[in-house]
């Protein structure tokens, strides 16, 4: 007798490789968030240590679900749709920067009423730049060489859009920005046209930097700095999350201690989030982060033979686009 699973898996069309590797990143996602957050929600959910799991299990579960709406629908269709996805991200980060909830000196969250849970207006940007970025390739590809007619109307969006999420979130920024910059690389955008760009963006972060020298207030031009000063630092220093960080990753040495067994999680600030991987390597061992950073890998070079063999050239860029922005963010926030 023919399991539910594998019925549904053999109904199921694309690249089933790229389902399994969403899967089990799935099941990973929610033993790591189980392990690393039953002392918090002990402490902060009166004893419940189920708290953040079952929010998480929650968010995935919605997560799939618009997953599979998205696998139903024809890709095409989110072409006319990518304008309009756009202005509203632009509407929720502007909503975000002026009225949206704030969380460690950054406003990032909206908190949806009745509801009263919280969502990141980038995470929807990200999408929907993402889906415009392929479309105006795709619309521009026979005078991709061009400023006026392809250049322009391309980073436009971009800069607009990492613009808004740069002052709270500055990572997150860079990464989408990053991501685009690659589908504009592989679009054929002219290579003098994208050096300009680093180095506009070099001297405008530059720029800011100064500025914040004699106005501290200014953003989060301090935070800023103090990433890149600890990405820049010797190895053996830094600070005290990213310390605890190596030190949970040396505990964990091959094997790791064992699924709940992580000692660091309860002095690492935000196990469960930006510090989750380091988490993994001590109860999974360097073979168990080796492994989950194979599947980041894998999951590249499948988008990356879909992108060859997809016969719409709207279809490869939004591949290449969401699968670049999901591998790149699964780095670094490994690194």
């Amino acid at each position: 007798m023919v399991s539910f699973g594998a019925r549904i898996y053999a109904e199921l069309r694309g690249d089933k490789v790229i389902w399994m590797i969403l899967t089990l990143l799935a099941l990973t996602s929610i033993a790591a968030v189980y392990s690393s957050t039953g002392t918090i929600a002990y402490k902060l959910s009166g004893g419940d240590t189920t708290a953040y799991l079952i929010k998480h299990v929650g968010i995935l579960a919605f997560g799939l679900f618009l997953a599979y709406l998205a696998y139903l629908t024809p890709y095409v269709r989110f072409m006319k749709l990518a304008p309009w996805l756009w202005l509203v991200a632009f509407m929720l980060l502007i909503y975000t920067l002026a009225f949206g909830v704030e969380i460690n000196h950054a406003r990032r969250w909206i908190r949806v009423p009745l509801l009263n849970v919280t969502f990141q207006a980038s995470d929807f940007a990200k999408m929907a730049l993402i889906l415009l970025v392929a479309r105006e390739i795709t619309r521009h590809k026979d005078y991709i060489k061009d400023f006026n007619k392809a250049f322009v109307p391309i980073i436009l969006p971009i800069l607009i859009i990492c613009g808004l999420i740069a002052p709270a979130d500055l990572s997150t920024g860079l990464v989408l920005f990053a991501t685009c910059f690659l589908m504009m690389f592989i679009g054929r955008v002219a290579m003098k046209y994208l050096f300009l760009l680093l180095l506009g963006g070099a001297v405008v972060f530059a720029l800011l930097l100064v500025i914040h020298q004699f106005y501290p207030e200014f953003v989060r031009a301090d935070t800023w700095a103090t990433r890149i000063s600890e990405f820049l630092a010797d190895p053996n220093e830094g600070s005290f999350q990213n310390q605890q960080a190596k030190i949970a990753i040396a505990n964990g040495e091959w094997f790791g201690r064992g699924p709940g067994n992580s000692i660091q999680k309860n002095y690492l600030p935000t196990p469960y989030a930006d510090f989750i991987y380091a988490v993994i390597c001590e109860e999974w061992g360097l073979v168990g982060g080796f492994l989950l950073l194979g599947l980041y890998v894998l999951l590249f070079f499948r988008i990356t033979r879909l992108v060859v063999i997809s016969e719409k050239s709207f279809g490869a860029m939004v591949a290449v686009g969401l699968g670049l922005n999901i591998v790149i963010q699964a780095l670094a926030n490994m690194a």
